[in-house]
């Protein structure tokens, strides 16, 4: 029900990177203008720990590794360490190492020379080469199958490389930042990643804390990306009604700052009035205040909470993988027909969470 009654919750301001210890005005503006819509905003101590690092690390050349799940902001951070860099004004290319079919990866990283195998009729440069004298980020680096692995890890060596098919090295001035959805712990045993490759690649290491640990900067977040969605909806919206943002504080945001951004979009495009409620907040419904799962027989105690977990678990994983259903299938370790039997049993939209981290 939409409370047009109740005086709008007004967020506090939330532009800044920074609000508590602002860092160097010249300093904030460029990370504002290299960061695109600003998701390098807080003021949680955890948080502006890590990016207070930021513009020291910008000073140097040295490799880093960017820690954090899902939607953090580990693009946002790496980016804006190149912002800051000497090589700001060289290239920043991109590229989400989990999304790279096995047998491409070498070649989409390292280049290929004409006929280096079926159907290369032309050389091709890859994205080493294209990054000369920029910044190449490497997300989900813990992705990369082993024979890349080794020609990256000579690469952060000897700073050079060589192109699947030449009979040749070549050298290229790029310095490498990458990112991990895993605690920096679990890839160090090297398990999914080697581990003179993780040492390489962690001279340096920020971890950006998940939403829910920083629940704090959730106003300041919502008031962001009120300002910036706001224009889309035919009336405009002022704020949110004290119900609305109680909900956002207890989500638990798996899909962290991208998620946080998808709900204030809809709800704004969705918007009948100048005042967001909470019925307006497309988010899991929560337990009902009052409804004991373990009341009752044991059988249908059982069923209950069985059937609760199924679906905040597969919701979860949804939102965590941006709906693709073989990836979340096979974190749950249940073959894809399974999965999606268990997406129809609880109907769930997997278009929401597609939407949710595009």
């Amino acid at each position: 029900m939409i409370e047009p009654q109740r005086k709008p919750h007004r967020l506090p301001a939330g532009s800044g990177l920074c609000p508590v210890e602002p860092i160097e005005d010249s300093i904030l503006r460029r990370l504002r203008e290299g960061v695109g819509k600003g998701q390098l905003i807080g003021r949680d101590a955890g948080f502006l720990r890590e990016i207070r690092k930021i513009p020291v690390v910008a000073a140097s050349d040295a490799s880093v590794l960017i820690c954090g799940e899902t939607g953090t902001g580990k693009e946002v951070c790496a980016r804006a360490i190149h912002s800051l860099s000497s090589r700001s004004g060289g290239p920043f290319q991109a590229v989400n190492c989990g999304a790279l079919p096995i047998e491409l990866v070498e070649n989409e990283l390292f280049g290929h020379d004409s006929e280096a195998y079926t159907g290369a009729a032309t050389a091709r440069s890859g994205l080493l080469a294209e990054s000369q004298g920029g910044t190449l980020f490497l997300d989900e680096v813990d992705s990369l199958p082993a024979p890349a692995q080794v020609k990256l890890l000579r690469f952060l060596q000897e700073r050079e490389y060589r192109p699947l098919g030449s009979t040749r090295t070549r050298k290229a001035d790029v310095r490498v930042l990458a990112a991990t959805n895993l605690p920096a712990d679990e890839i160090a045993g090297g398990r999914t990643l080697r581990r003179d490759l993780y040492y390489r690649l962690n001279v340096v290491s920020l971890r950006l804390p998940p939403l829910r640990e920083r629940r704090g900067d959730v106003p300041l977040l919502v008031e962001h990306f009120l300002s910036h969605w706001r224009n889309r909806s035919a009336i405009p919206v002022e704020g949110l009604a004290p119900k609305a943002v109680e909900r956002l504080m207890a989500h638990d945001w798996p899909g962290n700052i991208r998620e946080l951004e998808h709900v204030i979009e809809r709800a704004v495009v969705f918007s009948t009035s100048s005042l967001i409620a909470s019925e307006d907040l497309d988010l899991p419904e929560p337990v009902p205040s009052g409804v004991d799962l373990y009341s009752g027989p044991f059988r249908a105690a059982k069923a209950r909470v069985v059937d609760d977990f199924e679906r905040v678990y597969i919701e979860r994983l949804l939102s965590i993988h941006a709906g693709n259903i073989s990836k979340a299938a096979s974190i749950a370790r249940k073959n894809r027909r399974a999965f999606f039997e268990l997406i129809r049993k609880h109907s769930i939209d997997v278009s929401r969470y597609r939407e949710t981290l595009a």
